[in-house]
């Protein structure tokens, strides 16, 4: 049995989540796909994959070999590449996951010019403000914000941002002008109730901390949906510069509060537990890194 054509199959196996869909996608016939992965299962003498009437999925050791499986297969088509001399071309499908404003704002105007750099390579982009699992969803890199959870993740921190105190023009007018942190009690305060949210916010001038509890009506577990709320005059927030720039630069979101601080926001590019990254994502992330950096990309 070839050692490296087994690991693909599996590794299509449970990318597609069943059998007769990684037969389409290798065109072969879905008995040799099964026949592979019992050899497969017999030569390593555990079980990989759980069958039932909901599909397939992979045990433990299975998630295990898959991970390390996809990698080994990577490395080959990064040789592969090495040794035709076309080392600085990317090929195949980087699966990318990261915030849903952050990347329509920031990321997905900008792929254009990555893809131009590498027209071999295709991306698959899912867009969710929650942590997915990276080995599940067979994810390379994800962006993630904020605090990253003791989770074993390899990470790297590629940008931060300033957090800041905003609302519409209109809001303010009627509602009026928070001076201090502590006036921000008589105020209604949209609450992003995702990781690195929430209702307690922390500043700083000088010596000075002062924390605060908001309240208000609306809480929203998307980012989108602060904005749409906060632009609709329902109420003021806590959020990254990123999230509102395009209104920060046109006058539509007013910043208040501008004298205290506010914990910045990270950025980090996350890879799954105990995988080296691929050059595709190692090419990705200096793409981004560059975007927020202002300097050219490419």
């Amino acid at each position: 049995m070839d050692r490296l054509s087994a690991m693909e199959t599996f590794v299509c196996v449970v990318e597609t989540g069943s059998f007769s869909a990684a037969a389409r996608r290798l065109k072969v016939g879905q008995p040799a796909v099964s026949k592979v992965v019992a050899q497969l299962e017999e030569r390593l003498g555990v079980r990989l994959l759980l069958r039932s009437t909901r599909g397939l999925s992979p045990t433990e050791a299975g998630a295990a070999f898959f991970e390390r499986a996809k990698r080994a297969i990577e490395e080959a088509d990064e040789a592969d590449l090495a040794a035709r001399g076309a080392g600085s071309g990317l090929r195949g499908t980087l699966r990318i996951c990261a915030a849903v404003t952050f990347s329509r704002l920031h990321i997905l105007p900008h792929l254009s010019g990555f893809l131009e750099q590498h027209p071999d390579l295709d991306i698959d982009v899912i867009l969710d403000d929650r942590n997915v699992n990276l080995i599940e969803e067979g994810i390379d890199v994800a962006l993630r914000m904020g605090e990253l959870p003791d989770s074993g993740l390899t990470a790297r921190k590629i940008g931060e941002c300033p957090r800041m105190v905003l609302g519409t023009p209109t809001y303010f007018e009627q509602h009026g002008v928070p001076c201090s942190p502590a006036e921000l009690a008589g105020h209604q305060a949209v609450i992003y109730s995702q990781h690195g949210g929430g209702a307690h916010w922390q500043f700083k001038k000088g010596s000075t901390e002062q924390s605060v509890t908001v309240s208000g009506r609306v809480r929203v577990t998307a980012a989108e949906g602060v904005r749409t709320t906060v632009l609709s005059h329902l109420g003021i927030t806590l959020s990254s510069q990123w999230m509102f720039a395009p209104e920060l630069a046109s006058g539509e979101i007013r910043q208040v509060l501008q004298e205290w601080q506010l914990p910045v926001l990270d950025l980090w590019a996350v890879f799954p537990t105990g995988r080296m990254a691929s050059a595709k994502a190692r090419a990705f992330v200096e793409y981004v890194e560059q975007l927020l950096s202002g300097e050219p990309a490419g």
